[in-house]
């Protein structure tokens, strides 16, 4: 069956979370305090996972099926659909590297004096 918007809106809390199943993968997850959390669950490589696609209110009904329906077609072109939300958080700084933190802490420290007892 189908979900819904009403049936969402009297989604209560209770003592234990519980999941609110749509279709195709799409559930509801209602915690204790009562936010209502989208997510996707998948099989990518032989491993169940799932996705987590926003809060209720702010991510309708509609808009989370969507992002399901974008995540289901990454899945059937062989993507992991977790893959450019992990490379985003990966992606190194290029100044963040050793050679340039270390170029400016040897610009800070280093003092024309203590430049000449350095062996080079």
């Amino acid at each position: 069956m189908a979900l819904t918007d009403s049936k969402i809106r009297a989604a209560k809390s209770f003592v234990k979370s519980y999941k609110i199943t749509d279709a195709h993968g799409l559930y509801l997850l209602v915690s204790t305090s009562g936010s209502r959390l989208w997510y996707f669950r998948y099989s990518f490589g032989g491993k169940e996972s799932r996705l987590a696609l926003g809060a209720y209110p702010q991510v309708t009904l509609a808009e989370a099926r969507e992002k399901r329906d974008a995540a289901r077609k990454l899945l059937a072109s062989g993507i992991c659909p977790s893959l450019p939300r992990e490379s985003e958080k990966t992606a190194v700084d290029k100044t963040r590297t050793f050679k340039h933190i270390a170029i400016s802490w040897s610009a800070v420290k280093i003092t024309p004096e203590t430049d000449a007892g350095i062996i080079s």
